[in-house]
């Protein structure tokens, strides 16, 4: 019997699929999880920073010009 596929899954990394190697270590290992992740799959790519990435950097941004506009104490 065929198997029907009903459910979604969304995977999401910022790594491109030639730094999963990073990851899983072993080559054949790395080729498999990428197969089997593609198979079915449409795969979109955004590029540029993300959205968590940029908001990091403002809070970054803030927290320095903050902490040097408070006087320090004596």
């Amino acid at each position: 019997m065929a198997s029907i596929r009903r459910k979604s899954v969304m995977i999401t990394s910022n790594l491109v699929f030639s730094k999963w190697g990073q990851i899983f270590k072993d080559p054949m290992t790395t080729a498999a999880a990428i197969d089997r992740v593609v198979h079915h799959a449409v795969v979109l790519e955004f590029p540029g920073a993300g959205a968590r990435a940029e908001a990091a950097e403002q809070r970054a941004a803030l927290a320095k010009r903050d902490a040097s506009a408070t006087p320090k104490r004596p």
